[in-house]
Parts: structure tokens; C-alpha cells; sequence
């Protein structure tokens, strides 16, 4: 194929490519979104494997099948509820493919023949090695095969320095002498351990934050992997994903109160003075049932629901959704207020009650929703606790302070579906739940919701 075509045909994929992430902003065209960059990365590849001089395409067309197999497995089977796990999982994985792109150019001696594709070699180890034992600790925390707490390590800023400044040096050294395999390897073992230490000390609460960033390197590992082949494409698809992410983990440090900076050198979630649950509840908290909450319900005009990660965990999406429908058969405005960093990736309440063919129409952004609370007769908060939490607004020794929250506080009528009274990631307790105007309804979220909505078409 001719260059000008070859490179008409990229042009093409990034127009694509372009497209799609623009298709994703919003929910409503996140699907066509999601198919036109796949449409792009398909001619991107298929362009790419005529333009090659492929000696052999046996392991290409078995790593086809065997990958497009277990992608399709994957999307078929995955619950939503596991979705973040298998984000994590997938950015480890374009971690990794970089990774060994890399090594298997330097390893190549008529590859790694100038300095821009020997720097390109070492900074692409460097954040594909980070990105790849990042994700994989991310994973571990999301699937609780570990602890999703902080996990303390003494003195960890100053090893995440050191084990930096390490590697920096490193590729400077692997830049000045390309022949030294042995430095390659030292490269990729420190920065295999700089990615354990910059996620392990990081708790499931910042887990969007994580995801986010830990994207925004894969893309970023993507693009220079493209200087190392003289793939254009690749340096441009790379550099979209890794520009997006990097705006995406900016959006969720704003809604989370965090520093960027702190982010990308794992430094999170510093924690506050102990708060005392005993003392915040005092015996005021009041429980309450499907009927008594069903009566509330029957004269309720607006409703607001804020989901949480507790509703993905009871998989009560759909519950929701038929509660949502008795309650606008009844007259009733139905809202669901969506927190930024509510569940643990960015979207996570978006994609579940997509799922459960909640309208898009109806899903409202905090900033949005906010102002709303004050005019709405009941908000039904079902798995939800740090993102509503008065504390990050009024509670300056708060860990959470300054943390922008759903104000559900403002609402006439607050109700809470909850297994009990434990905390959320942040762990701590939440005076929501105490105030006056709340009863909570303790209980499997999905088996709450759907006693809620019997009790309320018995009404009728």
C-alpha cells in the first residue's frame, strides 16, 4: 500500500477515534460512541497488518481468536456490578502489551538504532511496568482477593521517590548504552514495584481516582510505543486516551477534594481525627418499613433516587426501575441524582441504570440535581454514604472535608436503604442518617426496593 493511502486510512481511524470519545461524554450516545472507535481501531489494525512486512500471520490470526474469544466472553458474562474490575484488568493489560513491545524492540538490534526510539524504549517500560503492577493491585483491591483499605508502607513517599529518581536514571543510563540488557531488566523490576507502592497505599474510596489515572498511563504507554514502531496511529490513539484520562482524573480529584499531584505520587486519603459513631448517631436514627415509607411515597410529587455502590452490590438496578415506573404511574416526578464518584469507576451508576433502561433523560448530574433537593418531597438514597454525607460540608476535621456531596440533607423527606448502620469507604459514620426528617430502611438493598414498591401498588 501506498504511504499518502496508508496514512489517509490512519487519518480516517483518528477522525474515529475523535468521534467516539466525544460519543462517550454522554450517556445517551455512549454506545455509538464506543462503536465508532471501535470501527477506527479495526481499520487501524486491519491497515496496519497489510502495511507490515509480515513474515508469518500464524500467531496473529491465534491471538486473534484466542483474544477476540475471550473479549467476547468477557463482555457476554461480565456482570456491571464487576465492570470495575475488569477495567482495571484491561489497563493492566495495555500496560503489559506495551511493555513488551518495547522489550522486544531493544532486544532487536536493527530496532533500537537512534536515540528518540532508545528514549521512547525506556519511557515506555517505565510507565507500561507501572501501569501493568498498578492495575493488577487495583484488581486484587476491587475483587477483594486484598484488603481495599489503605494498606500502610512505612516510609512510602520517600521509596516512591527513590524508586523514581531510580528510574529515571536508569533510562538515561539505557539511552547512553543501548547494548546493557541488564539495565533493561533493573528498569522494568523498579518500575514493577513503583506501581505496587503508588496503589497499594490508596483505599477502595479513591478507586475512580485510580482507575482514571491508571487509564491515562496506559494511553500514554500506547503513545510512545507508537514511536517506537513509527505507528502513527498508535501514537495518536494513545495520546487521546492518555489526554482523556488525565482530564477524567482531574474531574474526579475536583469531586473528591484531592490533589492531582498527590494522586499521581499515590499520596491519598490522608485521614482526619477519629469520629465516633456513637456520638454522631446518639439513638436518634429511626427505622422504618416498606408500608410506613409507601405512605410517604403516595403523596410524594417529586422524588429524587441517589444510587450508590451498595445498590450495584444488591444488583437492585431494575428494582429501582419498577419502583421509578409505579411512582410516575402515580403522577410522581422521578430524578436519580448521579455523584461523579459514586460506586468505583467513573460512570459506574450511569452504565447500571443504563442497564436497567432507566432514561437518560433522567439521570442528573450533582451539580444539576443539587439545587433541586430543596423542592423535592423524598430522596431515597439506596447504598450511598460518602457522597451524601453532611460532614464533607460541615466538618472542618472531617477527612472528607471539602468534598463536593449530593445535598440530600435538603430534601423535605430523606430515606436511606441500608444493611446497617457501618460506614463507607472513608469509614466514617454519617449524620445524614440521624436527622430528623430521615428513617432509614435497613435491609438487602434489592429486597428493600422491591417490598417498597409492593407496598406502594397496594395502596393504590
Amino acid at each position: 500500500m501506498s504511504t499518502s493511502i496508508i496514512y489517509l486510512v490512519y487519518l480516517v481511524a483518528a477522525v474515529l477515534f475523535i468521534l467516539g470519545i466525544k460519543g462517550l461524554t454522554k450517556p445517551r450516545t455512549a454506545v455509538k460512541g464506543n462503536r465508532l472507535s471501535s470501527l477506527g481501531m479495526l481499520i487501524a489494525v486491519v491497515v496496519t497488518l497489510f502495511d507490515q512486512s509480515i513474515l508469518s500471520y500464524q500467531w496473529i490470526i491465534a491471538g486473534i481468536i484466542i483474544g477476540g474469544a475471550t473479549g467476547a466472553t468477557l463482555a457476554s458474562k461480565i456482570q456491571v456490578t464487576s465492570m470495575p474490575q475488569l477495567v482495571a484488568m484491561l489497563n493492566g493489560f495495555g500496560g503489559g502489551a506495551s511493555l513488551l513491545i518495547a522489550l522486544a524492540n531493544f532486544l532487536d538490534p536493527q530496532s533500537a538504532t537512534h536515540t528518540i526510539a532508545l528514549i521512547s524504549i525506556a519511557v515506555t517500560i517505565l510507565i507500561g511496568s507501572v501501569t501493568l503492577s498498578g492495575s493488577f493491585v487495583a484488581f486484587a483491591k476491587l475483587q477483594e482477593l486484598i484488603s481495599g483499605n489503605p494498606i500502610a508502607i512505612p516510609a512510602n513517599k520517600l521509596l516512591n521517590g527513590i524508586l523514581f529518581v531510580a528510574a529515571i536514571v536508569l533510562s538515561i543510563m539505557i539511552v547512553n548504552n543501548p547494548n546493557d540488557t541488564v539495565l533493561v531488566y533493573l528498569l522494568v523490576a523498579v518500575a514493577l514495584v513503583l506501581g505496587l507502592l503508588l496503589v497499594l497505599p490508596i483505599g477502595g474510596a479513591d478507586m475512580p481516582v485510580v482507575i482514571a489515572l491508571l487509564n491515562s498511563y496506559s494511553g500514554i504507554a500506547a503513545a510512545t510505543t507508537g514511536f517506537i514502531t513509527g505507528n502513527t496511529v498508535l501514537i495518536v490513539s494513545g495520546a487521546l486516551v492518555g489526554a482523556s484520562g488525565l482530564i477524567l482524573t482531574q474531574i474526579m480529584c475536583k469531586a473528591m477534594n484531592r490533589s492531582l499531584f498527590n494522586v499521581l505520587f499515590g499520596v491519598m486519603a490522608e485521614g482526619g481525627e477519629t469520629i465516633d459513631a456513637d456520638e454522631v448517631y446518639a439513638g436518634k436514627v429511626k427505622s422504618s418499613s416498606a408500608e410506613e415509607i409507601a405512605m410517604m411515597l403516595e403523596t410524594a410529587e417529586r422524588v429524587i433516587i441517589v444510587p450508590g455502590y451498595g445498590l450495584a452490590m444488591a444488583q437492585a438496578q431494575h428494582a429501582v426501575r419498577d419502583l421509578a415506573n409505579v411512582l410516575e404511574g402515580r403522577g410522581t416526578q422521578v430524578l436519580y441524582g448521579i455523584h461523579p464518584v459514586a460506586g468505583r469507576m467513573p460512570g459506574h451508576m450511569n452504565v447500571l441504570l443504563a442497564e436497567a433502561e432507566v432514561p437518560y433523560e433522567q439521570l442528573i448530574e450533582m451539580d444539576e440535581i443539587n439545587p433541586q433537593f430543596e423542592q423535592t418531597d423524598v430522596a431515597i438514597v439506596i447504598g450511598a454514604n460518602d457522597v451524601t454525607n453532611p460532614m464533607a460540608r460541615e466538618d472542618k476535621g472531617s477527612p472528607i472535608y471539602g468534598m463536593p456531596i449530593l445535598n440530600v440533607d435538603k430534601a423535605r423527606s430523606v430515606v436511606i436503604v441500608k444493611r446497617s448502620l457501618s460506614p463507607g469507604f472513608a469509614g466514617l459514620p454519617n449524620p445524614l442518617f440521624a436527622m430528623d426528617h430521615t428513617l432509614m430502611l435497613f435491609g438487602d438493598g434489592k429486597k428493600a426496593i422491591v417490598e417498597l414498591t409492593q407496598s406502594l401498588k397496594e395502596a393504590d
